[in-house]
């Protein structure tokens, strides 16, 4: 096989694009556009959350065949296709009841869309793909383009939002990422580029961990028992989850997300534009959810970084204006477009690297920084 290759593939029987260097491989699916794998090349651990359940192409959801596996309505129609790095595009949250009636899914139209491969180049230096979706029911269109340079422990993925109707519209674009075991365990550190939050205002379906409706300051944060819960460790309490916002530190023009696994020396990540996406929303579901299809095994923190603080829809967003005193969803023009690019990596982790203080995106480079000497990456530019 060539240092870079691309190829279609079959990940755990749904249709896939893999892009692959000697260093790394991501697996994207075309049923919902969702990156469901990162990894080493040769390594069994996928940094990315595996869903637990069976998952199906999204275009096959029939309520009456699905709604008892997968959760009826919106819901489903997400959650039967739903692994790993999703896009909540339009709104973020349940759709309007209107939108329901016509089927539209939990996150906005491209969970359940299908995905089309527009173009594939490789060479031995650098492979290439971009994927398109499109978005009847909000007039949007989405691109994807994936690169990944020769030996690099990233992917640059450069994404861009057209506006194909005649009138400015508000709207929500959110990174709907997550992470599992293997990488993220009850061992394993989640460090975020994050200042202040506020708690979910509405509980976990009487299993919430986290008081409700409380501001705090990165990661420790107010528990429903009155105790201080540290949200950089996951997994604290079984039988528990919690929803929090997180805003982003606004001295810095990018951020990072970084999992770091001391176990399994391994650790795998984000770095973002936070002026074009400011919030992270923060979740865990720790076997709280005994019901289709959580079933109470399932084991999972999302980390979602984007435009919107909290999976509330669109409408509530433009009641609230802003949180924090940042803005809570943005506006694309009429006949326009908005482009954003993030770097998604994983890599070794030495033993004795023992903390992150930082990760930042340098000319061909990522550079973890920690308790001990930095961890400098080859990376796509």
């Amino acid at each position: 096989m060539p240092p870079c290759h691309v190829s279609l593939v079959s990940w755990k029987g749904r249709r896939a694009c893999r892009i692959s260097n000697s260093t790394i491989e991501l697996t994207f699916l075309l049923g919902g556009g969702h990156i469901a794998d990162l990894r080493l090349c040769g390594s069994e651990v996928n940094a990315l959350f595996e869903s637990p359940w069976p998952t199906i192409e999204p275009q096959s959801f029939s309520p009456e065949a699905h709604n008892s596996i997968y959760g009826s309505g919106p819901v489903g129609r997400l959650l039967c296709g739903y692994t790993g790095h999703a896009l909540a595009l339009g709104y973020f949250g349940l759709p309007s009841d209107d939108d329901a009636e016509r089927g539209l899914p939990l996150h906005g139209e491209a969970v359940a869309a299908d995905w089309n491969i527009a173009q594939i180049e490789v060479n031995d230096e650098v492979a290439r793909v971009s994927a398109e979706v499109l978005l009847p029911h909000t007039g949007l269109r989405f691109s994807r383009e994936f690169k990944l340079h020769a030996g690099a422990f990233t992917v640059a993925i450069e994404e861009t939002v057209f506006n194909s109707r005649s009138e400015r519209r508000d709207f929500q674009w959110v990174e709907h990422t997550a992470f599992g075991r293997p990488l993220l365990d009850d061992r394993a550190t989640l460090y975020l580029s994050a200042t202040r939050g506020v708690t979910w205002p509405l509980g976990y379906e009487g299993h919430e961990l986290l008081a409700n409706n409380c501001e705090f300051r990165w990661p420790h944060a107010p528990a429903a028992d009155g105790s201080t819960i540290d949200l950089s460790h996951p997994f604290a309490r079984s039988g528990t989850g919690f929803v929090a916002a997180l805003l982003l530190d606004a001295h810095r023009s990018d951020a990072f997300i970084a999992v770091h696994n001391r176990r399994l020396n391994l650790i795998a990540g984000y770095v973002f534009d936070r002026r074009h996406f400011p919030w992270v929303a923060l979740w865990e579901e720790n076997c709280a959810r005994n019901y289709s299809p959580w079933n109470g095994i399932t084991r999972v923190r999302g980390v979602e970084f984007g435009t919107s603080p909290m999976p509330l829809g669109l409408d509530h967003a433009r009641q609230m204006q802003t949180l924090l005193d940042a803005p809570v969803f943005t506006a694309i023009e009429a006949n326009g477009g908005l482009t954003t690019r993030y770097q998604i990596f994983i890599a070794p982790a030495a033993s004795e690297f023992a903390t992150v203080s930082n990760v930042s995106a340098e000319r061909n480079k990522l550079i973890i920084h920690g308790s001990s000497s930095p961890i400098v990456l080859s990376a796509t530019e």
